[in-house]
């Protein structure tokens, strides 16, 4: 038998690692060390309970007689509630490593199906609560991971969070930003394009609501894991409440949790990637992130960037940053999301020669405050 272990706990080792932190709605872990190089973390919460969580998760992987090391980055952006951002990150890594053990390799397939398992798992949970708790089917999360392992690096992506490689131009012309995820949002064309194709005979599929593009006229991402009414029509009834329910009965699901895999060998001039949710994205253009970490220290970049899309959101409202730290959960979630950004720095020659690297896993995202 095949038994994978990304070795993951407690070594000497973790005392390398900054301590992870609460600064009223901050979580953050300023620096730490994960297999190919250093890496930044932060969180600020913007809803009446955090609907955001991310991982990360370095060690090795053993299959027979080969061991490799990989890091796993995860950006699960919960809508609806945190119930399904929090089952993404207690059980997407060990599927990962369950299927990459029957596979005995990592691959764009074996991502692929270990969405597909944590998405099913979702959906089992919401089945056995239906009658207790049905609003867990009205749940559901946006889902970005990326593995770096054996010089490549996999992105995965299932709705509007973003991964931007920042690479470094020939003849020290600056750094340029690439972005490996591909995203599933109705305001953005291709997605449009996707679902319409996939339902040409539903005229509402795809509702103008606000100026902005919403399937059924209810939510803006077209891939998810959860949001059980959507794809199940056994959840589009009673008991759930009518506020969630679809009018119309379907038998195709309208949103799935396939996601978009890409796959890019890391060059010598690949220096970093920032993951994170749309929150981020919302106020920062891919250049201008890329162009943050790049020209600032490495400790607590995580929180630099946040700081930056905070100004952003509150320019946009004509008022000072300092006004806008003072608006509680829920109320500020009319200026901006939950944001979760991970910056992960790489270092090509660790990439290249698998070098060694103490365990470590970390996650964000718990209830820092809650105004129930």
């Amino acid at each position: 038998m095949v038994k994978p272990c990304w070795r993951i706990g407690a070594g000497s080792e973790r005392s390398k690692i900054s301590p992870t932190k609460i600064d009223g709605l901050t979580w953050y872990n300023d620096l730490g060390l994960h297999a190919f190089g250093e890496f930044s973390m932060a969180m600020i919460q913007a809803n009446s309970v955090m609907e955001d969580q991310c991982q990360i998760e370095s060690g090795s992987l053993t299959f027979n007689d080969s061991t490799v090391q990989g890091t796993f980055v995860g950006v699960y952006d919960g809508h609806g509630g945190p119930e399904a951002s929090r089952f993404i990150a207690d059980n997407i890594f060990p599927n990962l490593k369950k299927v990459a053990s029957e596979g005995m390799e990592i691959s764009e397939q074996v991502i692929k199906e270990a969405f597909a398992e944590t998405e099913e798992d979702f959906l089992n949970v919401v089945r056995k609560q239906w009658r207790t708790n049905p609003q867990l089917a009205s749940v559901g999360s946006c889902c970005l991971a990326g593995v770096i392992c054996n010089g490549l690096v996999y992105i995965a992506n299932a709705g509007d969070s973003r991964a931007v490689l920042g690479r470094s131009e020939r003849g020290g012309g600056g750094m340029r930003a690439v972005q490996l995820s591909v995203e599933h949002n109705a305001n953005v064309e291709s997605a449009r394009k996707e679902l319409w194709s996939m339902h040409p005979n539903d005229s509402t599929i795809l509702v103008m609501k606000h100026r902005m593009w919403r399937v059924k006229g209810v939510i803006q991402v077209t891939r998810s894991i959860g949001d059980a009414y959507l794809k199940r029509a056994e959840f589009n009834r009673e008991p759930l409440l009518p506020k969630f329910r679809l009018p119309e009965h379907f038998t195709k699901p309208i949103l799935s949790a396939d996601p978009s895999v890409t796959v890019t060998r890391l060059k010598p001039q690949d220096e970093f990637m920032i993951l994170a949710s749309d929150g981020l994205w919302e106020h920062l253009s891919n250049q201008e992130a890329v162009d943050i970490v790049h020209n600032s220290p490495r400790q607590g970049i995580a929180r630099r960037l946040l700081k930056a899309a905070l100004k952003e959101a509150a320019k946009k409202r004509e008022m000072r940053y300092s006004d806008l730290k003072e608006i509680l959960p829920g109320v500020r979630r009319h200026f901006h999301d939950d944001i979760t950004v991970i910056v992960v720095y790489l270092k090509p020659q660790l990439v290249k020669t698998n070098a060694w690297a103490s365990p470590l896993s970390i996650r964000g995202g718990y209830p820092m405050y809650s105004t129930s």
